[in-house]
């Protein structure tokens, strides 16, 4: 079966992908409200969101830093432009997420084009550095210069005496698709499960989509291979003939433009933007993302995204009286044991847990989580060929210059 232009294989891939998007509510609520297990329990609206609204962001990360094997440090800067143009748009016009989402796409794209255009220029750690430098100028520039746009410290939000000119007299007071308000659920009692159904997550999820769906074409369309080709080796390019700069900076500003749409889905979520969405730290996390789920695969970014999310929210949440609940049967002298140990690593020292994960993952999953899960499927196939975690599109086979052809 082929749809939407896939290939047969592309088509069953991208099914699956809608499934477990569609029905990622009930896939995170695997434990009964209740149970001591609950609290591993991720199916709530906010963190359901941020799964994808981030999940998009690693996406569009992926098709710069997974394909041509440039590595940026400031793609945080697109994201906080696309929340600041969301936010001023309800501002202006009303609280339809309608007006500001397509707006957040072209002005971040056009942010990227100039920043691009500049940092291209070099290549490696110079370019990584150029980004870098952007975004922290762009993240001071909001905390001070464009205090009158950006509203500095407080961070933009919108306030009653705003000017929205489209706002009706019966529209709801918060962001909104067409009268769907995006934090308002639907909730499932099925036994000792709740199920949350939120039009916010579901709004988000099939945007996710769209943006899976765009990135599986780039994958494979002729600009995608020589994207490929460029982190492969882009010096042989050159000396082809070939210049690769105008596909490199089409590669940034498309990935600034993921980033602007990420920025903006987060503004529809909450109202508010600030300067702290284009800290280095966010540009960092992205790079995490994508490393720990796989560069250069295609649901490598969204897995990673994923799962640093879900850390972030739940191991943060469980602190000592969690640990108690947990460890409370056992003698005094080992419960207090177990939970001095335990301490390091949840809670406010959550990011302990991450950091000797992403150690783990580059030490012998190199090719990230979507590696390790090929592992696991060639282990239960039976499989003897040991599997390289390798893409062949990306790493394919040696073939033998003619010079190493044996001479007959």
């Amino acid at each position: 079966m082929k749809l939407f232009g896939l290939s047969a294989k592309d088509t069953r891939f991208l099914i699956i992908v809608i499934l477990l998007t569609m029905f990622t509510p009930i896939i995170l609520q695997p434990f009964p409200e209740g149970s001591g297990l609950a609290t591993f329990n991720a199916g709530y609206p906010d963190l359901m969101q941020r799964i994808a609204i981030f999940g998009i962001f690693a996406i569009g990360f992926n098709i710069l830093f997974g394909l041509t094997g440039y590595l940026s440090f400031g793609h945080a800067a697109f994201l906080g432009i696309g929340s600041y143009t969301v936010v001023w748009m309800y501002k202006l016009l009303d609280y339809n997420v309608i007006w500001g989402l397509p707006l957040a796409v072209i002005i971040s794209g056009l942010f990227a084009l100039g920043i691009g255009y500049v940092s291209l220029r070099r290549s490696g750690i110079y370019f990584s550095i150029l980004t870098l430098a952007f975004a922290q100028m762009s993240y001071n520039l909001a905390y001070s210069v464009l205090s009158p746009i950006t509203n500095g410290e407080t961070g933009l939000q919108v306030y009653t005496n705003d000017a929205q000119v489209l706002l009706g007299a019966n529209e709801p007071g918060s962001p909104h698709f067409f009268g769907i308000v995006m934090r308002d659920s639907t909730f499932v009692n099925v036994g000792d499960w709740q199920f949350t159904f939120n039009y916010g997550y579901y709004f988000t999820a099939i945007i996710a989509i769209l943006a899976f769906y765009l990135s599986l074409r780039i994958f494979r369309s002729p600009f995608g291979l020589m994207l490929k080709a460029i982190k492969t080796n882009q010096t042989r390019l050159n000396y082809t003939g070939i210049n690769t700069r105008p596909y490199t900076l089409a590669a940034f500003v498309i990935s600034g433009m993921y980033a602007g749409l990420a920025g903006g889905l987060m503004a529809a979520m909450d109202p508010l933007a600030g300067a702290e969405r284009m800290q280095w730290t966010a540009s960092g996390e992205v790079v995490l993302m994508v490393i720990l789920g796989g560069a250069g695969t295609l649901m490598g970014p969204v897995l990673g995204a994923g799962f640093i999310k879900y850390l972030e929210n739940i191991f943060s949440k469980i602190n000592d009286s969690v640990l108690h609940g947990w460890f409370g049967w056992m003698p005094d002298g080992l419960e207090d044991f177990l939970i001095g140990i335990s301490h390091f690593f949840v809670g406010k020292s959550w990011h302990l847990t991450l950091g000797l994960l992403f150690m783990l993952v580059v030490i012998f999953l190199p090719g990230g989580l979507v590696e390790g899960g090929t592992r696991v499927w060639h282990w239960i196939r039976g499989d003897r060929k040991k599997s390289t975690g390798k893409d062949p599109e990306h790493h394919p086979a040696h073939v033998a210059h003619v010079a190493e052809k044996e001479e007959f």
